[in-house]
């Protein structure tokens, strides 16, 4: 508890900023493919792009988000995107047309992964090194408290047949935006960008993280977890709503609901083992486990097993995204934090590559070809291990080098 008290109140805000953000979008945004292919009539391929948009956009978005963030200062980045972002939930709340989501929810990834490295760049300024993981893990956390309920508030709301819910989000974006405001000029020496920051260029941060071949290496092997990861909120939902007894979205929304549960479960032991542990050997078996759960939804539609392979599916979830975000701020050179948090965001080529993949496989195969669909996400998904263990090896080399063995 002591821990706890020592959290800046902008890390709270941030935290519990997070919490209801992803409250408010959770009501409506993993509904979005049913949505667009049983009102809008989209095929799946068509709702599988739409979902791709938000990520698509955020690849380049964020790096250039986080050099922002570096380079003009944590609050303009933050305060643009989430008040970009309470505009973009307004205009999800009137659109009519497939193309008309596809471009909001590609605004949508921009304003995020503007919003994202910037936000974690700042938690990492305000937080003293050793409380990093614990701060880091409560922002994640808190991810999954919203994502408890909005899946099950959605249901209510009827989020598979209208847009209505969006309006929750611009407001829940909106009152964010004007805390940050607030706590910008109540803490104004925390957001001021840091004198180093002011003399870098573009082309020599893209340099820096381009040339850290240990960096580069963890990207693309998150980018696979990502990869398979994405299933969850696109290819799993647009398959078994075609199935007798989940067309309209319930037994689907539990499952989700029991993802974003388990989190809060098991984060906490999760994460006390796997700190025992290399971070890279904790992250393939994250992958492999994401893996196993993947492709054991080919062969069941029985709830109960559904349910015992989304445990198994957030358990590998914990080991990949809970320690991804400590092990890059303990990676990345101190004045280009969010730099680094930023170029991270090209391992969402995975999320992008998912959905899209996905949906083509759904049309091509068929829901009567389920170990098809499955199998092939599953093997792309584990082209995630061997850039893993490169990162590992580097690593190692690297610790030697600066730390000589004693004979």
């Amino acid at each position: 508890m002591k821990d706890l008290k020592d959290i800046h109140p902008i890390g709270w805000t941030i935290i519990i900023g997070t919490m209801f953000g992803r409250f408010s979008t959770s009501m409506s945004i993993p509904f979005l493919a049913i949505y667009l292919t049983n009102v809008l009539h989209a095929t799946p391929f068509e709702a599988g792009l739409v979902i791709a948009a938000s990520a698509g956009i955020g690849i380049l978005a964020s790096f250039y988000g986080g050099f922002l963030a570096d380079k003009i200062g944590r609050k303009i980045v933050m305060l643009i995107s989430v008040f970009g972002g309470a505009f973009v939930f307004l205009v999800f709340a009137f659109s009519q047309s497939v193309l008309a989501f596809f471009l909001v929810n590609a605004l949508n990834g921009l304003c995020r992964s503007m919003f994202e490295p910037a936000s974690r760049a700042l938690l990492s300024d305000i937080t003293e090194e050793k409380k990093r993981l614990l701060i880091f893990n409560l922002r994640y956390a808190a991810i999954n408290i919203g994502v408890v309920f909005g899946p099950l508030v959605g249901v209510v709301l009827g989020s598979s047949k209208t847009t209505t819910p969006f309006l929750f989000a611009f407001v829940v974006y909106g009152l964010y935006g004007l805390v940050l405001i607030y706590q910008s000029r109540a803490y104004a020496k925390l957001f001021r960008k840091k004198d180093s920051s002011e003399r870098i260029s573009l082309r020599g941060a893209f340099h820096v993280t381009r040339t850290d071949i240990v960096f580069l290496f963890t990207i693309l092997g998150v980018l696979f977890c990502a990869f398979g990861y994405g299933s969850l909120t696109a290819t799993f939902p647009q398959y078994f709503a075609t199935l007798p007894g989940f067309e309209d979205g319930v037994k689907i929304s539990y499952l989700m609901s029991l993802n974003a549960i388990s989190v809060l479960v098991f984060q906490y032991p999760v994460v006390r083992i796997a700190q025992k542990f290399s971070p890279y050997t904790v992250l393939i078996v994250g992958n492999l486990l994401i893996c196993v759960s993947n492709l054991s939804m080919a062969f069941t539609t029985h709830f109960f097993a559904l349910g015992m392979a989304i445990i198994l599916f957030t358990i590998g979830e914990i080991l990949v995204f809970t320690l991804v975000d400590a092990l890059i701020d303990s990676i990345a050179k101190p004045e280009l934090k969010g730099t680094y948090f930023g170029a991270m965001g090209f391992s969402q080529i995975g999320n992008v590559l998912s959905p899209i993949v996905g949906g083509w496989l759904l049309s091509y195969f068929g829901a009567k070809q389920p170990l098809s669909i499955f199998g092939v996400l599953v093997l792309v998904t584990l082209l995630g291990i061997p850039f893993l263990l490169r990162a590992k090896s580097v690593l190692a080399r690297k610790e030697e080098r600066i730390v000589p063995k004693v004979a």
